[in-house]
């Protein structure tokens, strides 16, 4: 098996490495993580290792680093879901925020070690265990303020110090990067093997505005469960306290800011007029870094329109972290998602995924994710803070039954590509070509 060697990040041969190293910000020890004793005899991260060592499967072993439920945020899920749907032996590493209480979390067994965000010698442990002989292949699932350092430069350190093929998956790429951003995705680009994006944007994203080789990108959809198409809606209302014939819309997800929700409420105030028995589900607790840094505020301003628009019979809210039964269940009640973004600056979804995935209408407003999931007849684009507009295609949507249907139809067809084990059989096809041309 080829070797990849620890190097010093001066000795990429990466042509985009170079602004990286000059950046004023970087430490001056800022090189590769050097090897570190580390007793793992008597631990159980040694014990889960040996295990995965002794495997008699063929398919390559893979260790994965991430958020990691308990922790709730939307890559810890995407984590859960893609790991569960990996045709192979795996383990995970799980990333903790710098202050959260051990004892707070129940890692399941499949996760081997967990790593302190701002702990730098964490990172020294995790690069000797994916260099131990029992992974053929290490998976980065990153996202900015994710990972230590400043913007997260720890995971560069990391990644520079593996000898085995590293796979970096990319969960944000902004479009239009400050130097910081633009910095660091080129030196994780250039210390991995292989890069996965989750759109076709993204990959036309890295390449020309970060330059990276599109022959190191490959584009593996977000996934979404594997569920029937629904044809009637009416059932899954009423087990939720619905009409059977409501018009029900829904956005889930965790609460904060970007999500815009405000404007769908703005838009309801002429909705009503039109369809007065219109039901609007909120669903998701607050994100938790939201709640640390502003409470509840942003909920409070939501219910505090409902109230003045109006809308108490029209609108609620799911305060919750919904379960995926319980948000499939939700789903499965909804005639039109709704993902209102303000700005354009996003190049996947999560929750417009699963909205697709599973055959729903969809209004959208047009960011990057949106303009390639929802083309071909797959949803709706409204422009972007025109509540005026959005009122209008509801009101459409509507009264127009069968152009709902239509794109519920051409959404469900497309989503085959994206279900859960098609994902993880795509992610294993490409670490056995790693593998075997190492």
């Amino acid at each position: 098996m080829k070797k990849y060697p620890s190097q010093k990040l001066a000795d990429v041969s990466d042509p985009f490495h170079q602004p990286y190293q000059t950046l004023n910000y970087i430490p001056s020890d800022y090189t590769v993580l050097h090897s570190v004793t580390i007793n793992l005899s008597e631990s159980k991260t040694n014990q889960r290792v040996s295990e995965l060592k002794s495997t008699t499967s063929t398919a390559p072993r893979v260790l994965f680093l991430g958020s990691y439920p308990p922790r709730r945020c939307g890559l810890a899920k995407f984590l859960e879901d893609l790991t569960e749907n990996y045709p192979g032996p795996y383990n995970v590493v799980a990333i903790d925020e710098q202050n959260v209480d051990p004892s707070s979390r129940n890692y399941s067994d499949k996760v081997i070690f967990r790593l302190n965000q701002q702990n730098r010698d964490d990172y020294y442990r995790v690069a000797d265990i994916v260099n131990s002989e029992a992974y053929d292949v290490f998976n980065l699932q990153h996202e900015f303020n994710l990972y230590g350092g400043m913007v997260g430069e720890y995971v560069v350190n990391l990644l520079a110090s593996i000898r085995k093929p590293v796979i970096l998956t990319l969960h944000t790429i902004p479009s239009n990067p400050n130097t910081f951003y633009m910095s660091l995705t080129r030196a994780m680009c250039a210390t991995s093997t292989r890069i996965i994006v989750l759109s076709e944007r993204g990959r036309q994203l890295l390449i020309d505005v970060y330059g990276v080789n599109e022959e190191k990108i490959s584009v593996i959809p977000h996934g979404v469960p594997d569920s029937p198409f629904a044809h009637s809606l009416a059932d899954a209302k009423t087990k939720l306290g619905l009409e059977a014939n409501m018009p029900t819309m829904t956005t889930f997800g965790l609460l904060h800011r970007n999500k815009n929700i405000q404007l769908t409420l703005k838009a309801m105030q002429t909705v009503v007029k039109t369809i007065p028995n219109v039901m609007y589900l909120i669903i998701g607790q607050t994100h938790p870094q939201i709640q640390m840094s502003e409470g509840e505020s942003y909920r409070q301003e939501l219910e505090n329109n409902v109230t003045a628009y109006g809308l108490i019979n029209n609108v609620r809210f799911i305060n919750k972290y919904v379960n995926d039964n319980e948000l499939l269940a939700y789903l499965g009640a909804t005639d039109i998602f709704l993902t209102p973004y303000a700005t354009d600056d996003q190049y996947v979804s999560g929750t417009l995924s699963w909205a697709v995935g599973l055959g729903k209408g969809v209004i959208s407003t047009p960011y990057l994710y949106a303009k390639e999931l929802l083309d071909n007849g797959r949803g709706f684009l409204t422009p972007f803070n025109d509540h005026l507009s959005l009122s209008s295609l509801i009101i459409k949507l509507f009264q127009n039954d069968e152009i709902l249907k239509t794109a519920r139809q051409n959404a469900y067809a497309f989503g085959r590509q994206m279900v859960w084990p098609v994902v993880g059989s795509r992610l294993q096809e490409i670490c056995r070509e790693l593998v075997s041309s190492a």
